[in-house]
């Protein structure tokens, strides 16, 4: 055989590498054009499928891409399948739609702005080929529709368009209320309908009206609806929502709360976690995350300010104010410092696939947790380790109380968190027990390993 063939499906096999792009806003930038604030991305979510992309901004707007399937090779799929080398195209995503999901208000009671920057994104399951997602900024969440419809035009006026102003409509809006000079067969003789000013009615008015016809092209348009708003339900901010498997409810939580809802009533909920004390100053810890898990829907977890992940069975009662499992890393005697309490909160936590894995994120670590084995975190990760000497400095700036998040890939073989100096930290967790780390940088230049 011809050892030159396996040369060349060697070189088919190679992947083409993956360009990164940095960017915090999106369109394209000038050189040493200020970002506006309002334009910064806060939030990032892919749905299920990973064929959709939704972004939210400071600004209150929701952004949506989709993915584009583009074909490398010629041939029929079936051929495709039989070929030995990969497709070598990276995925590509188009913008969809955008819409304005929320506005800034102010609440009176409290005298407290809320501001329109999205906080979390949370596809729910689509149907009919709609999308659905949620969105909430620090205090209300809405459940938007995204949908396709065709474009309807009018036709057959009175009046040929040809002889209107521009592209302007023929007639006003609406029928005007005030006292017009009419013409004795109902013609208005007031040029302010958005008329060209050369335009004239023909002498002793129009012979004939015609009703205007309706048609319904096949322009498709995307149309964004918002079919419920969920408000007024949380004293402190929200941190977390997370949707159901079952479809039909999601949770929202705040500082002290966890609310269950139904999709489909926005005027109540029920409140099935409550760690408000009868005395506030007997507050010992708060709610900083929680989520449905992603296959059964009676089961979810939240985390706490004081290291610890509950696991909640709906099932046992209506308020959930017992656990049904404690995660908690054992403290080693003699290590505790003033700062052990403050770096041990969990910022965030995310469900492997399966649902088998919890992921946590404090301020130094990245912890893996088996939903079997409640004595320990299967595994741990150092994120910026050489940030411990200087917690005192962190402590004075309060940077050591900010917030990570954290995610795992598809197949779990990988997890993620986000550090200082444009810095976020890939991990290895698979299970023939890699270690492996890597380190990129979101900048300009990504691709330079640090």
């Amino acid at each position: 055989m011809n050892g030159g063939g396996s040369e060349e499906a060697a070189v088919a096999a190679a992947p083409v590498p993956l360009e990164w792009k940095f960017a915090q806003v999106f369109g394209e930038r000038t050189a040493g054009e200020e970002v506006q604030e309002v334009d910064i991305i806060s939030s990032i979510e892919f749905d299920r499928t990973g064929d959709h992309l939704a972004t939210g901004d400071r600004g209150g707007r929701v952004v949506l891409f989709e993915r584009t399937y583009t074909r490398d090779h010629d041939g029929n799929r079936r051929d495709l399948e039989k070929m030995d080398f990969p497709i070598t195209r990276h995925p590509e995503f188009r913008y969809k739609t955008e819409f304005q999901s929320h506005e800034p208000e102010f609440d009176y009671l409290k005298s407290l702005e809320i501001e329109e920057k999205i906080n979390k994104i949370r596809w729910c399951q689509s149907a009919n080929g709609a999308l659905f997602l949620l969105s909430t900024n620090d205090k209300t969440i809405k459940f938007w529709k995204v949908h396709e419809k065709k474009v309807k035009k009018i036709c057959d006026m009175n009046v040929d368009p040809a002889k209107a102003a521009g592209n302007g409509p023929v007639v006003g809006p609406s029928i005007p209320t005030s006292s017009k000079p009419y013409t004795a067969n109902g013609g208005c003789l007031d040029k302010s309908l958005g008329l060209s000013n050369d335009f004239s009615f023909p002498p002793g008015g129009v012979p004939s009206l015609r009703l205007p016809v309706v048609l319904t092209s096949n322009e498709m348009s995307l149309v964004p609806r918002c079919r419920r708003i969920y408000a007024h339900a949380h004293d402190y901010h929200i941190n977390s929502i997370s949707n159901n498997s079952d479809g039909e409810t999601f949770i929202s939580a705040d500082d002290l709360r966890i609310n269950l809802w139904n999709l489909e009533i926005s005027n109540q909920s029920f409140n099935i976690v409550d760690v408000k004390p009868a005395n506030m100053e007997d507050l010992t810890e708060v709610i900083t995350s929680a989520e449905f898990h992603p296959t059964h829907c009676h089961m979810l977890a939240y985390s706490s300010s004081r290291g610890s992940i509950r696991l909640v069975d709906m099932r046992q009662s209506a308020l959930c104010d017992s656990h049904s499992k404690l995660f908690e890393e054992q403290e080693v005697p003699g290590s505790r410092s003033f700062f052990t309490e403050i770096i041990a909160s969990i910022s965030d936590i995310k469900f492997a696939k399966d649902g088998r894995y919890i992921l946590s994120r404090d301020y130094m670590t990245l912890k893996l947790w088996d939903i079997n084995m409640d004595s320990g975190p299967v595994s741990t990760f150092q994120v910026h380790e050489y940030l411990r000497p200087k917690l005192c400095d962190l402590y004075e700036n309060d940077s050591i109380f900010d917030k990570f998040e954290c995610c795992l890939s598809g197949d779990g073989l990988r997890v993620a968190t986000g550090s200082y100096s444009n810095l976020f930290r890939v991990f290895g967790c698979s299970s023939e027990g890699s270690t492996d780390a890597t380190t990129l940088e979101a900048s300009k230049n990504p691709m330079r390993y640090i």
